[in-house]
């Protein structure tokens, strides 16, 4: 959650108030303008406090068209009064809301089915309130699965774990909240996130474990993931270092199961300890929630878990979160339900075939040249050709925002802060037709671009739209 920070200014401002808001007299019952940075002497009436708020909301994005997020924006309006049905209820009140915790436990049920765990129902798993949650929880396992096998050398050992530079923002939070030293696999040429045998040169006593990304943010690529296995296997042969992998599946893990089936990245795979996922990405729930397992008992140390009361008996816990809704649980629940693997292989290819089909006619139009084609993660990323000059990516995205499409320009991080790219996003409810009409006003805008003496852009620090 980003901190906010108070009013930069001494002076208050206050909200206009129209007459006409006011539920009856439009004098009589005219409000106060309220003031925005405390809290009002008096209250005011309901419809008044709504239109305030939502005039104010009116200068957001559409969410629809905001392709730089991987959050579901769209479901079905069953699930939404399902939600609202369901938002009073605190996930954490096991004993009082007992469907509710059955449902959670039959979704954890589900995953583990989904990720070929050895035995479904050995599979240990948990909601969280997204993918930065559920990495935190997996990295506190590593860690003190590490502390117990390095009881005699920690804490004077500083722990380490190992991942791609390409990393979600969350993984930097865990190794500095938790005292872990980040050791990052940086880019090189043309390839855009972990190398395996990198990752093993990387590693040693003090690793805790490494994390392969299923899908990256920064392109959609999915990581070898086996074959980073098959590298920490020749490390245990020759050091006898037996070192786990966490599989950071945030989008990849509710894509590679129903497109890509053949792909051995799960636990199939003995190495790979935990699997995370955020089922309001392409497990298609509106947010926030995640979800996070591990393949036994055993890769989940018993000290981290705590115990309440369900249904008379005993509910394993793991959480960095307390209260929350149920609704979002409800949510995935539902969605399981409703599409089966067939619904979510259609979905899910539906969202590639725009990726793939989009990325195509974005290359023809000349001018840009494609990382990735969305034939992984239904996402790609692209850049200007060699041969143009006159803009960036930069002045694209801010020319495509006039037309309401929000999508981001972002540099590469270290080894490749050289490369400056576009990413989409294809996600359930953008359509073939809305790729049509993007790509028409990128095509539109063209010409216009083509005349610029230079790039706009001054400051790429401040134009970058990425925020994972």
């Amino acid at each position: 959650m980003p901190l906010n920070e108070g009013p930069r200014q001494s002076g208050e401002r206050r909200l206009s108030v129209n007459p006409f808001y006011g539920p009856a007299n439009p004098v009589g019952d005219m409000a106060e303008a309220p003031p925005t940075h405390r809290l009002p002497d008096q209250p005011i009436a309901p419809a008044t406090a709504h239109q305030l708020v939502r005039d104010e909301l009116m200068l957001d994005g559409n969410a629809r068209l905001n392709l730089a997020t991987f959050v579901t924006t769209w479901m079905e309006p069953e699930a939404g009064v399902l939600m609202a049905e369901c938002r009073d209820k605190n996930m954490i009140d096991k004993d009082e809301y007992p469907r509710t915790a059955e449902l959670e436990r039959r979704c954890v049920a589900m995953l583990a089915d989904l990720w070929h765990a050895p035995d479904p129902a050995a599979a240990v798993g948990c909601s969280t309130t997204g993918s930065s949650e559920a990495c935190m929880l997996a990295g506190m396992a590593l860690k003190r699965r590490w502390t117990r096998r390095n009881a005699d050398r920690y804490p004077g050992a500083r722990p380490n774990l190992v991942m791609g530079v390409n990393v979600q923002v969350c993984w930097e939070k865990f190794c500095n909240f938790w005292e872990v030293e980040a050791r990052l696999v940086p880019m090189e040429g043309e390839r855009f996130h972990l190398d395996p045998q990198a990752a093993a040169e990387l590693c040693d006593e003090n690793t805790i474990g490494v994390v392969g990304i299923l899908g990256s943010t920064f392109d959609g690529s999915y990581e070898p993931v086996a074959e980073l296995c098959a590298a920490l296997d020749a490390v245990q042969e020759r050091t006898g270092l037996d070192i786990p992998v966490h599989v950071d599946g945030a989008s990849g893990a509710m894509v590679a199961p129903f497109l890509d089936e053949d792909l051995v990245w799960d636990f199939r795979l003995p190495r790979v300890a935990s699997i995370n996922t955020s089922g309001h990405k392409y497990g298609l729930v509106y947010p926030g929630v995640g979800w996070a397992l591990w393949r036994d008992a055993e890769a989940l140390p018993e000290e981290l878990v705590f115990r309440v009361n369900y249904l008379g008996g005993d509910m394993p816990t793991f959480a960095l979160n307390f209260s929350r809704p149920g609704a979002q649980v409800v949510a995935q629940y539902y969605t399981f339900l409703r599409l089966g693997r067939d619904g979510y292989r259609a979905v899910q290819q539906a969202a590639r075939d725009v990726a793939t089909g989009m990325a195509g006619r974005i290359e023809a139009l000349g001018d840009f040249r494609l990382l990735t084609r969305g034939d992984e993660l239904p996402v790609f990323a692209f850049t200007t050709a060699p041969d143009v000059t006159a803009y960036d990516v930069f002045d694209v995205s801010r020319r495509l925002r006039e037309s309401g499409w929000l999508v981001p320009a972002y540099t590469f991080p270290a080894n490749r802060e050289d490369l400056s790219v576009l990413r989409v996003v294809c996600r359930n409810g953008f359509s073939a037709d809305l790729a049509e009409l993007l790509t028409q006003d990128l095509e539109r805008l063209l010409p216009e671009l083509r005349r610029q003496q230079r790039p706009l852009t001054r400051d790429k620090g401040v134009a970058t739209g990425f925020h994972h």
